[in-house]
């Protein structure tokens, strides 16, 4: 009787180590720039590079963020942005530390949602931006997360956002096993298959590159 519980409150504390860990990391570019060249072969500067996107998009515009983690994304929005900032993610630590993000930074009128990514609460076509940094690898059907991506954006949304993929070398693909065992991460993809995510899903790719094990992508739908 008491295996289970066991069992749980051990996850329990993996996932708020996890988290921690995570959002430490990728909120400080001086440990994610050197833990990106060392373990993944990439330059982590384009992704903060790429949540500039939010500064781009007008007032008065619908961002969605998702997963939004602890809400680095924030930080690409321009000071004084009035547009409806919209961050989902399923798992209750990241919306703390995100809530807190978007206070810290003065963003009136963010909103955070408890939510899976497959299964948005949001109607079709209500974002015209979306954009979903280090999440996809880590999801049990990428495919139907972006499908479900697509469906939240106008016709004409852009999504911007990065993935590791698998194929970049037998190194990466071996972290990528070991993360995958720990249960953080998902089977993953290759590049080819997640532009075949994206094209099944409606999505016409404008930009997508490959930096070490990390593939960065921009496209409309």
């Amino acid at each position: 009787m008491t295996t289970e519980p066991t069992k749980w409150g051990q996850q329990t504390l993996f996932d708020r180590a996890n988290v921690a860990a995570y959002s430490f990391g990728v909120e400080n570019a001086w440990i994610a720039r050197p833990f990106g060249r060392l373990v993944w072969g990439t330059d982590a500067g384009r992704f903060y590079e790429a949540t500039r996107v939010l500064a781009e998009v007008p007032d008065g515009a619908a961002v969605l963020d998702v997963p939004c983690g602890g809400g680095v994304a924030l930080r690409g929005l321009r000071p004084g942005q009035q547009v409806r900032y919209v961050g989902a993610d399923i798992s209750p630590d990241m919306l703390s530390r995100a809530r807190h993000r978007a206070a810290q930074l003065g963003v009136a009128g963010a909103e955070f949602h408890i939510a899976d990514i497959t299964k948005l609460p949001f109607t079709d076509a209500e974002f015209d931006l979306c954009v979903s940094f280090n999440g996809l690898h880590c999801l049990p059907d990428p495919a139907a997360a972006v499908r479900e991506l697509a469906r939240c954006l106008k016709p004409g949304g852009r999504l911007v956002g990065d993935s590791l993929v698998r194929g970049a070398g037998w190194r990466y693909d071996r972290v990528l096993d070991v993360f995958g065992r720990a249960g953080v991460f998902g089977p993953g993809g290759t590049l080819g298959e997640l532009m075949g995510w994206m094209a099944d899903a409606g999505f016409t790719v404008d930009t997508l590159e490959q930096s070490g094990a990390v593939a960065h992508f921009s496209a409309h739908r």
